[in-house]
């Protein structure tokens, strides 16, 4: 080891310099590859969350199946069977299916614009 960077030395060459290249490609791969499709979809998530409406079908991130109730800022209340309604919090919604009378222009610009961004 010590005569390889002693001949690295001799010839002037830094021992980091070839792989430092290497680092930086694999850093902005990355950042593309995972970090920008993720922070996509949280924003897609984030504006179909806001856009929930009465009637709106949803899944909560534990598997719980219901129809939308009643919106409040933080929270919502989820019509899981005739008669029990369960509240949670906004962040526990996991997927959203809009119902036929709850499709709006409002809903479906958020996430064109969303989509566009």
């Amino acid at each position: 080891m010590t005569t390889t960077l002693s001949l690295l030395a001799q010839q002037g060459g830094n021992p980091l310099a070839g792989g430092l290249p290497m680092i930086i490609i694999m850093i902005v791969m990355f950042y593309f590859l995972l970090i920008r499709p993720q922070k996509k979809q949280r924003k897609e998530q984030e504006a179909r969350v806001a856009a929930l409406r009465k009637g709106d079908k949803v899944v909560t991130i534990g598997g719980m199946h219901g129809i939308v109730h009643a919106v409040s800022e933080e929270t919502i209340s989820i019509k899981i069977s005739e008669g029990v309604f369960v509240p949670f919090n906004k962040v526990a919604i996991a997927s959203v299916e809009k119902s036929s009378k709850s499709q709006g222009d409002t809903g479906q610009k958020v996430l064109e614009e969303v989509s566009k961004s």
